[in-house]
């Protein structure tokens, strides 16, 4: 009866006792349920996870190759009379450039078409310059190594010896000519012998080419450094340029290994660089600003002394610098 008493008397905590025990085991129950659950999803997430993915693999492999109609244009189903339709048209073999012959070229032909008016040469080929006149051309114009004239090319520009004159060597196929500054050298003359002089405006025998009087009448002397010049003689000079500049020899001149300038040889007072001003031995280094020490410097100023109403003149004589005045009228 006592136990009786005592469970009446304390029901109600009795049960709320056990519906905590129970609570507390099936919570217990539940968390374990879920940590097994959440390990066997961890582990096996560890054991089936894909390894990190190759892009560029994946890349290559979704790349599409083009497409190409190459199999149908080389087989042409389509016309079994015409052939491929990518076929190559015929192309004739290029015969190889022959080279010139080289064996001799002191004794090399003339030239017979082409006309050399000035003459520059130089220790670097690159500098050498000459003006040519070729076949159909009204006037020469300044050309240097590898430059065309018609149909041939220069090859060299330079001095024969055995001719005693500047030359230019042309080169066309495996044919080599040479065209002279000087064509027909003069006969030496015995020591004893003495020459009548000239006529006027003619060239002394054996001896340089005097201006002609109808260019020297149009160039008036105002001072040592400053002369009046007509347009004509101008004019006259570039287009007779072989003729008039015979008397002269043009050498670039180089100091420390580098051209410093153009030495002129072969100046007297009566020949048309004489006339102008220049002494024999002159060094000329710019014209109008142009260093004449650089090809293209010089190509440029000769290009623009047919339209020049001014010259301004810069040379070295005899060690000391000189400038020298020219208008144009």
């Amino acid at each position: 009866m006592a136990f009786d008493a005592l469970l009446k008397k304390y029901f109600t905590v009795v049960v709320l006792g056990l519906v905590a025990v129970m609570a507390y085991f099936q919570a217990s129950g539940t968390m374990e349920l879920f940590g097994a659950a959440l390990g066997a999803d961890e582990k096996l997430l560890t054991a089936t996870a894909p390894a990190k993915p190759d892009y560029a693999a994946l890349v290559a492999q979704q790349r599409v190759e083009p497409k190409s109609a190459e199999p149908i244009l080389s087989r042409n189903p389509f016309d079994s009379v015409t052939g491929p339709l990518n076929a190559k048209p015929f192309e004739a073999p290029v015969a190889a450039a022959q080279a010139p012959d080289l064996s001799n070229p002191l004794a090399a032909p003339r030239c017979d078409d082409v006309r050399v008016s000035i003459v520059t040469e130089s220790l670097d080929p690159t500098w050498s310059i000459a003006a040519l006149q070729g076949p159909g051309e009204s006037k020469p114009a300044i050309r240097r190594v590898g430059d065309q004239v018609g149909p041939s090319q220069v090859a060299y520009i330079g001095f024969n010896p055995t001719e005693a004159t500047p030359a230019v060597w042309m080169s066309q196929g495996a044919s080599l000519c040479q065209a002279l500054l000087f064509a027909t050298q003069p006969a030496p003359k015995p020591v004893a012998a003495v020459a009548p002089p000239a006529p006027a405006g003619q060239p002394a025998a054996g001896g340089p080419s005097a201006v002609p009087a109808d260019i020297a009448n149009k160039i008036q002397k105002v001072s040592e450094t400053e002369f009046n010049v007509d347009r004509s003689v101008v004019d006259k000079i570039l287009e007779n340029q072989a003729e008039l500049m015979r008397s002269a020899r043009i050498v670039p001149e180089q100091q420390a290994g580098k051209v410093v300038g153009i030495r002129l040889f072969g100046i007297r007072p009566d020949t048309l660089l004489g006339t102008l001003g220049f002494q024999n031995g002159d060094r000329l280094e710019t014209i109008n600003g142009f260093n004449m020490a650089s090809p293209e410097k010089a190509l440029e100023a000769y290009a623009r002394l047919r339209t020049a109403s001014n010259l301004n003149i810069k040379v070295n004589r005899r060690g000391q610098p000189m400038s020298i005045d020219y208008r144009i009228k």
